[in-house]
């Protein structure tokens, strides 16, 4: 079951109306010219796109107009944060909410906001060391710079909605910025970036493709195993355990390695250190190198990432491993063949498939990721 946080600006956007040029430091005023709140509506707007879904979702929030009543008025599962806020609520709360959120092992991080909340949201997640989680912000401010909205809020929901359905979905380094609201009213346009995000987006061929869309495989390939190549680099002190399959296979001839093409090796700076190691071999090598990432290639076909053809990857080494160790890999083309679909998980141990059940990476390509489905 997809876990989405939300979190909601109640105040974003409430002096664009009123010829504020924004909301920072500037409710109060906005109230005085007889200002609306419109923040939760247009959440709403983009939440609504789920209330059709047949896959199961809930969500994590905020107390009161910050996610809570929105959701109530959607009617959709969900667990509302321990926490107090203000009143007005302010950018304190964002960022308190967003540090709470992150520690509820959720998939997607969604806010309704302007760029002043889309700032606070990059800072609270680099304090909390959490940079990794996916963001998706509903535009509801006066002014909407950054990359890391949908377009309009029917837009993120239907992101949203791919998300659910288990449909194809990048992941996108993308950047927040704003204005100086100061200098924007007295007409200066003073803007920054501030950061970047990761932020889902709907998917599409847009790397290693031939005409019609058709990646080709041996460029696909090509692209992956220099992606992998660059990870290894950057994690030279790290154990690179590669799975089996002809997507991994590729990544070993990249780096002039022999392969085990049904088995796995171990890969430690640049050099095999195993070849076609076992449960036992892989347990022993975690006792030696406490920083280790799986290398493992999506089933054709059926999608399964454990359970078949890797059983060396067993519950026990995949308890020790843990999901955020794994590097998963596959071709788009492979990946659309299960046509909605999830990945699949058979560990043989109940609790840990259910515990990574959610949302896992995959990469596609040369910096190319997306999104999908795990059950």
């Amino acid at each position: 079951m997809l876990t989405f946080g939300l979190v909601i600006n109640p105040y974003a956007g409430i002096g664009g109306a009123v010829g504020l040029k924004g909301s920072d430091h500037m409710v109060e005023e906005a109230f005085l010219r007889g200002a609306e709140q419109k923040a939760m509506a247009r959440a709403q707007q983009a939440l609504a796109a789920l209330a059709s879904e047949q896959q199961p979702f809930k969500f994590i929030t905020c107390p009161g107009d910050m996610g809570q009543s929105v959701l109530e008025a959607l009617n959709y599962p969900h667990r509302v944060l321990a926490m107090s806020v203000h009143s007005p609520t302010c950018a304190e709360d964002t960022r308190q909410a967003v540090k709470l959120l992150v520690q509820q092992d959720i998939d997607v991080l969604v806010f309704a906001g302007g760029d002043g909340t889309a700032r606070d949201i990059l800072q609270a997640l680099d304090e909390a060391g959490k940079s990794q989680v996916a963001v998706l912000g509903i535009p509801a401010g006066v002014k909407i710079h950054s990359a890391v909205y949908g377009v309009t809020p029917q837009a993120s929901g239907s992101v949203l909605q791919t998300l659910v359905r288990g449909g194809l979905v990048d992941i996108k380094e993308s950047e927040v910025r704003d204005l100086d609201e100061d200098a924007f009213r007295q007409d200066k346009v003073i803007a920054r970036q501030y950061g970047e995000m990761r932020v889902p987006q709907v998917g599409h061929f847009v790397q290693a493709v031939k005409q019609g869309g058709v990646e080709s495989e041996e460029l696909v390939l090509a692209d992956i195993a220099a992606e992998i190549r660059d990870l290894m680099d950057e994690h030279d002190d790290t154990l690179f355990l590669i799975g089996s399959g002809k997507t991994t296979q590729a990544i070993m001839q990249d780096l002039g390695l022999d392969n085990t093409l049904l088995g796995v090796d171990a890969v430690f700076a640049g050099q095999l250190l195993a070849s076609d190691v076992d449960e036992q071999q892989l347990l022993q090598l975690f006792d030696q190198y406490p920083k280790r990432l799986a290398v493992v290639s999506v089933m054709g076909g059926q999608g399964h990432i454990f359970g078949r053809g890797n059983q060396q990857f067993s519950a026990r080494v995949l308890w020790r491993l843990g999901k955020e160790q794994v590097c998963l890999v596959s071709t788009k083309t492979k990946l659309m063949a299960l046509d909605g679909r999830p990945l699949r998980m058979d560990s043989g141990d109940v609790e840990l498939d259910q515990q990574w059940s959610g949302t896992i990476e995959v990469i596609t390509g040369y910096r190319d990721r997306v999104v999908q489905n795990l059950s």
